[in-house]
């Protein structure tokens, strides 16, 4: 395969909130933003067309909505309003850049993204500009990990690249658990049979259904993302295809 082709031409990245925290306790790490966006760019100027999905656990989970003292609606709202600032700060380092980038909200607030519609998401994508999809589904209970798996299949994305801080899919996490089994491949039954944990179950039964392969790799190894896209081993995919 030459190096400059890309396997797939259109992709749906999904990026945890925590992945840009970087070492820091919470928040966003400037220099992590920054090399996130180089990684991005790289893959853009391969003519691949990117929609990204960001998570918000870097500033507000819904999950620890006990820890607040609030209902899981209410924090899940919160989260989802997390997850559009992520949004607005990759936008605004890829526009610095030179990227062309769009932010796309599942809920409107017209001052500081477009409201989600598919065909203008699509229109977007078909132009050369990057589109970051913020507020996750824009309901509560639904994870960002179930967003991205369903905006992938409403834009016709040809994978799912799942963006993590370890190398891929492992039997317990890696870094609470000594030598875990680690799946170069998995099948989407394989997957929710075992329960694992890095990816949530209902995006991945949705994948299933459309038959939407998901890589899961190392977010922190520089090139990866590019890596994926030209179609190199890296990480764990997760198909219908048994090994």
């Amino acid at each position: 395969m030459s190096a400059r082709k890309p396997r797939f031409k259109r992709i749906l990245l999904k990026l945890s909130g925590e992945a840009l925290m970087g070492d820091k306790p919470y928040g966003v790490d400037p220099s992590v933003l920054k090399t996130v966006a180089e990684e991005v760019q790289s893959v853009h100027e391969l003519g691949v067309e990117i929609g990204i999905v960001i998570g918000g656990g870097n500033i507000f989970r819904g999950l620890h909505a006990s820890d607040y003292g609030m209902g899981r609606v209410a924090a899940d709202h919160m989260g989802m309003l997390a997850t559009v600032m992520n949004a607005i700060a990759l936008g605004e380092v890829l526009s610095q850049r030179g990227s062309e980038a769009r932010i796309m909200s599942a809920i409107e607030m017209n001052k500081v993204a477009e409201p989600y519609i598919r065909q203008k998401a699509v229109n977007h994508l078909r132009r050369g500009r990057i589109v970051l999809f913020g507020a996750g589904t824009g309901n509560p209970y639904f994870s960002t990990d179930t967003a991205a798996a369903l905006r992938a299949m409403e834009i016709n994305a040809e994978v799912l690249l799942k963006a993590t801080k370890v190398d891929g899919v492992y039997s317990a996490d890696p870094e609470k658990v000594s030598s875990p089994q680690f799946f170069p491949q998995l099948t989407y039954q394989e997957f929710l049979k075992r329960d694992l944990k890095v990816l949530d179950m209902t995006a991945v039964a949705l994948a299933m259904g459309q038959n939407l392969p998901i890589v899961v790799f190392n977010l922190r190894k520089k090139g990866n993302i590019k890596r994926v896209t030209l179609g190199q081993k890296v990480g764990t995919i997760i198909s219908g295809r048994s090994r």
